[in-house]
């Protein structure tokens, strides 16, 4: 019960906690739709996700200081690569939060004289332009990684002669195939931090896609992904060091 308590005290974890209920409802009310009998359900569940929405809302009013944080701390980060992506995904992020509150007071209609739609669209665009970059810095750090695993694997192989990963196939395209995943599962797996933010990311980047109509999804993909995501996040924000780090 402490534990709960302390998560939901925490305004990520609010954050994380209606947006779980939110995809929730809204990959439920995807399921109970074609179903002649769950009318009432189904509206049921469009108004939770509405209210549950607007509570979202109010808690990343004050995201937009988070964002502006973050793009100062990835001003610093050591290695390059991660530093030019990590810089350009904060501030797309701090534009997609200036957005979100705008579009909230016009739905809120206490300003009639904006254009939501277009605003709406440029939340999604920069939303999307930041888990593009975050996914593009997630590929990055894999491959680094991916590389040491094989580095280590190789150094411990007594064989010159052995395959580093320990199989044998006949077919050469096969065994590359074999050699790449058994990497990539070692390397998530040792890397637990990096796969979170890599299906976070991966999961959160279907919804712009879709406002976008870059890859157009039905909202029982984009009710799964959500909730994907949300449980990513919640448990980055009860267990903090299985936040990625940077350096």
């Amino acid at each position: 019960m402490d534990a709960f308590i302390s998560f939901t005290n925490q305004t990520q974890g609010r954050d994380q906690l209606f947006r779980a209920t939110k995809y929730t409802g809204m990959l439920l009310r995807y399921l109970l739709e074609p179903k002649a009998d769950k009318e009432e359900v189904v509206m049921k569940l469009k108004k939770l996700e509405s209210s549950v929405s607007t509570g979202c809302k109010w808690f990343r009013l004050g995201n937009v200081v988070h964002a502006v944080q973050a793009t100062q701390q990835s001003i610093h980060v050591t290695d390059l690569v991660p530093r030019v992506y990590l810089t350009l995904a904060s501030l797309n992020l701090v534009i997609y939060f200036i957005c979100d509150p705008i579009i909230f007071v016009r739905s809120a209609g206490l300003a009639s004289g904006i254009n939501k739609e277009k605003w709406r669209m440029w939340a999604a665009r920069h939303y999307y332009y930041s888990l593009l970059l975050s996914l593009v810095r997630d590929l990055y750090e894999i491959s680094l990684q991916m590389e040491q695993v094989a580095h280590d694997r190789a150094k411990r192989e007594k064989s010159p002669f052995q395959d580093p990963l320990g199989y044998s196939v006949a077919n050469e395209e096969t065994e590359w195939l074999q050699f790449f995943l058994l990497l990539l599962f070692r390397t998530l797996k040792k890397h637990l931090p990096l796969l979170l933010d890599t299906v976070k990311n991966f999961c959160d980047i279907l919804n712009p896609l879709d406002q976008l109509g870059i890859y157009k999804s039905n909202p029982g993909i984009i009710g799964l992904g959500g909730l994907m995501s949300s449980i990513a996040g919640i448990i980055t924000v009860v267990y903090p060091q299985m936040k990625l780090k940077t350096h």
